[in-house]
């Protein structure tokens, strides 16, 4: 798909702390090989004709901190390497893969053959804090991060206090980040929306609010504890939380789901795939309060926290159905709507939550536009298409939303895309 362009007058961002500007750049084969005057005078001699791009933008490659993909070589939906097709069309560089899995990564021998990969889209693998997810006894921390783990999570849901303190107090992960979820299963109990007018008249149980932010406020007291952990929190949700985040003592970095931003449970009608996430969809006032954290830095990144699904999950009742979406495609060009269109964000505040924040949030060098390059995409914030599974970049998940639909922006191209 990566052609020669010769762009005349594109904005570009180059990396973070910077501003957009209007540029002409020289792409030869996918990789940058010229800004200004020397991309014109290189382009010449290439014979590279300019290209209209007055609408678009080139900017640094996105970084999704956390998605599960629990069946990496043996999926009837995803597996690592369509994974990774598909991020690269979607513009996605890097990625950080949760431990959850059918062989749990909490062993070294889950993760080397990951790290084995060779990939263009850069893999980060969070190692399991506990065995198997169960919260009952801890991994083996030193021997996952020595051997390519590059920090410790659980499953999405908070294990027990008493075993965090034992993982803290041994403090093996040094200044490794620690990812935990501020979600107590049990006070869920199994509820499918945040209360509210809109989550009754769907027939949903509802999830109260207490589920996110008694073990937040748990988290945050055992944080002051023990400062010197890095601890991360997954997919804060609620208006409640983002306030207990805003005035906590410790302000750890922490992640929300794109899908809290593009919509809420006011909006979506009672068959939509999109009711079935963790954490439960909001309100709109969750959503506003979400929007303004990220403005106000309260929260650092923006997470895509894929799921996979194939059809014999999707087509359950949404109230037994496997929770989680896919569609890392989806991500930018729903944004960009939200974010840029109608809440006015500058295109460098976007990059800093969904590219330059995440590398942060994993401790991992921030992308950047550079000469001799590949890591790159193009977005056309103009350009209208409709999602469908004839897209043969596209993995055969069935749980992604807005489905058969006439979606305004798409990601173009993509350096690493062979």
């Amino acid at each position: 798909m990566t052609r020669n362009y010769l762009f005349e007058n594109i904005q570009i961002l180059e990396g973070s702390k910077m501003k957009s500007r209007k540029e002409t750049v020289l792409i030869k084969s996918g990789v940058i090989k010229a800004f200004g005057k020397k991309a014109l005078k290189k382009a010449e001699i290439m014979g590279i004709k300019p290209q209209k791009a007055s609408n678009m933008l080139l900017a640094p490659c996105l970084v999704d901190p956390h998605s599960f993909l629990e069946s990496p070589f043996k999926a009837k939906v995803e597996d690592i390497f369509t994974l990774i097709k598909k991020a690269k069309y979607a513009g996605y560089g890097q990625l950080g893969l949760l431990p959850r899995s059918e062989l749990w990564r909490d062993q070294i021998e889950s993760i080397i053959p990951l790290k084995a990969i060779n990939s263009k889209v850069l893999l980060h693998l969070w190692g399991g804090f506990s065995l198997g997810g169960k919260g009952v006894s801890l991994s083996r921390h030193t021997n996952l991060l020595q051997n390519g783990a590059i920090g410790l999570a659980d499953d999405d849901f908070i294990p027990p206090i008493e075993l965090l303190k034992q993982g803290f107090s041994l403090g093996e992960m040094k200044d490794s980040p620690i990812l935990i979820a501020p979600r107590d299963k049990s006070l869920q109990a199994g509820g499918m929306s945040r209360q509210s007018v809109e989550a009754l008249r769907a027939g949903w149980p509802p999830d109260p609010i207490e589920s996110e932010c008694l073990p937040l406020s748990q988290l945050l007291e055992l944080h002051k504890q023990y400062p010197q952990i890095a601890l991360r929190l997954m997919n804060i949700s609620t208006s409640e939380g983002v306030e207990i985040l805003k005035n906590s003592y410790s302000k750890p970095m922490a992640t929300v789901m794109w899908w809290h931003l593009a919509t809420d449970n006011s909006n979506l009608s009672p068959f939509d795939i999109g009711w079935g996430v963790t954490p439960s969809l909001g309100s709109p006032k969750d959503r506003a309060s979400l929007i303004k954290g990220l403005e106000d830095n309260v929260l650092t990144a923006i997470s895509v926290t894929s799921t996979p699904a194939d059809d014999s999950e999707t087509k359950q009742p949404a109230n037994k159905r496997k929770k989680g979406i896919s569609g890392h495609n989806l991500v930018l060009p729903l944004l960009w709507d939200v974010l840029v269109r109608k809440s006015g964000w500058k295109v460098e505040k976007l990059w800093e939550k969904i590219s330059f924040g995440p590398s942060q949030f994993l401790n991992q060098a921030e992308e950047k536009l550079s000469l001799e390059s590949n890591r790159w995409l193009l977005f056309d914030p103009e350009k209208k298409w409709v999602q469908s599974s004839k897209d043969n970049h596209l993995s055969s998940a069935t749980n992604q939303p807005i489905r058969d639909k006439k979606i305004c922006g798409q990601v173009i191209d993509c350096g690493l895309i062979n």
